[in-house]
């Protein structure tokens, strides 16, 4: 592993524990060209995946990119940052068994979507106001009353 200070290539693995419920290893690292300490986290990853955007172009799948972007759609809600992990690795497991390479983004919002519904309603819409790209509060306001029970009987 690479130093990020120095760039130094022979890094020594100090400690290694689970982290994130077992799901990835917690290594803490240390440089001896310069005396550097850092954390690094390793996972398995089943598959490469692409995701394919709505105007075809490509891109390598980043789980810390969805990982952000659910992290700012759930900033001060009352859910443990445990919670919000797990659910991030539920939905790279998910697209990993889907058995494609290939994963349109559209599918990938959908998948986020769902898992944020079922744990937080506010970070639910966060969410959905920035991929469903709102305009203004009508789209609010249509999206929330969509929500509510009792909705589909209107």
């Amino acid at each position: 592993m690479r130093c990020p200070f120095c760039g130094n290539v022979d890094t020594q693995v100090k400690d290694s524990r689970p982290a994130e419920d077992h799901v990835a290893i917690r290594r803490r690292r240390f440089c001896p060209a310069c005396g550097g300490r850092f954390t690094t986290y390793e996972r398995v990853q089943l598959r490469d995946l692409v995701v394919v955007k709505t105007n075809g172009k490509r891109e390598d799948f980043d789980r810390d990119k969805m990982a952000r972007s659910i992290r700012i759609a759930m900033q001060k809600r009352p859910v443990e940052p445990e919670r919000i992990e797990q659910m991030i690795s539920g939905i790279v497991r998910r697209l990993e068994s889907t058995g494609e390479t290939d994963i349109p983004s559209k599918l990938i919002g959908e998948i986020v979507m769902e898992a944020l519904s079922r744990i937080d309603n506010v970070g639910y819409v966060r969410f959905a106001s920035v991929y469903k790209n709102f305009q203004d509060a009508d789209d609010f306001d249509k999206f929330v009353s969509e929500l509510r029970p009792g909705a589909a009987n209107d």
